[in-house]
């Protein structure tokens, strides 16, 4: 059966502000009925060897999995001053996996670089899908390609595919995220909120389910207890084709329209229902 996770992230306010720390959130995801947590490396208070194994202890004694720990940012963005930093960003956090016997890291493919289209930039961005790859194998730790929009590519159904038959290694894989795709209303620019046409994103979910370990599953407008702009009716049904059965991680993203502490439980109580619905 499918497992409920929540994504740290969904709580982004409560933990900027310190209101809720990992520790709490293990804690509240335990209280709210998740079968498991996930995790982002930005939320960390530290990589303390002590600090990492007290978060794995108290996950491991509140019945909790662990799905993954995600990276923020791509490749070209320059957060860490160069590819080469983001390359050694992303080599710690797959440490902290493997310390936390946390078996899959998130991560992002890469921001296009100026002026080039994906086909241009797509030699340089899998040499770095191979590098990261090859450290994660010696760890033992899975690399789960985040399809992501925004200016980031892979972010079709094809290119994720692509990506992953040319990487072609088995701790090289596929995190599906439902609100990610190009077209999506949420990763779609100035149109945020409404699907773009040039774009099937549900086409592109359907393309990849069969190669995804994990979904990201993505809320966004949850007031009425149903998730209005991603129809997952259509999106549990691929999964189920798919013979889906990793984690369902909830990523609540509609802070403009509603409080976290309100929309999460919501969220939980919707894809219970949907999943009873579509016999998950």
């Amino acid at each position: 059966m499918i497992k409920l996770h929540l994504q740290t992230l969904s709580y982004r306010d409560t933990v900027k502000s310190g209101e809720r720390d990992l520790h709490g959130m293990i804690d509240l995801a335990a209280d709210l009925g998740f079968d498991g947590i996930d995790f982002e490396d930005r939320q960390f208070a530290s990589t303390d060897p002590d600090y990492l194994e007290a978060l794995r202890l108290h996950a491991l004694k509140r019945g909790l999995n662990t799905g993954y720990i995600g990276v923020i940012g791509a490749f070209g963005m320059g957060q860490h001053g160069s590819d080469e930093g983001h390359f050694r960003h992303i080599c710690k956090w797959i440490d902290v996996c493997a310390q936390m016997q946390v078996p899959l890291l998130r991560l992002i493919g890469g921001k296009l670089p100026e002026g080039q289209t994906d086909e241009q930039a797509w030699p340089w961005l899998a040499g770095w899908m191979r590098r990261v790859t090859d450290y994660a194998r010696a760890k033992r730790v899975l690399v789960g390609l985040h399809n992501h929009n925004h200016g980031m590519f892979p972010a079709t159904g094809p290119q994720v595919i692509r990506m992953l038959d040319q990487i072609a290694d088995p701790y090289f894989t596929h995190i599906l995220d439902t609100g990610q795709y190009r077209g999506s209303p949420g990763a779609s620019g100035g149109t945020k909120g409404k699907a773009d046409p040039a774009h099937d994103f549900y086409s592109y979910i359907r393309q990849t389910a069969p190669r995804a370990v994990a979904v990201r599953a993505k809320v966004y407008r949850i007031r009425s207890g149903e998730e209005e702009w991603i129809d997952y009716r259509r999106v549990m049904p691929a999964l189920k084709e798919a013979h889906f059965n990793g984690p369902l991680s909830v990523v609540f993203e509609g802070w403009d329209d509603m409080d976290e502490r309100e929309a999460v439980p919501k969220a939980l109580l919707f894809f219970r229902r949907m999943m009873a619905e579509h016999d998950m």
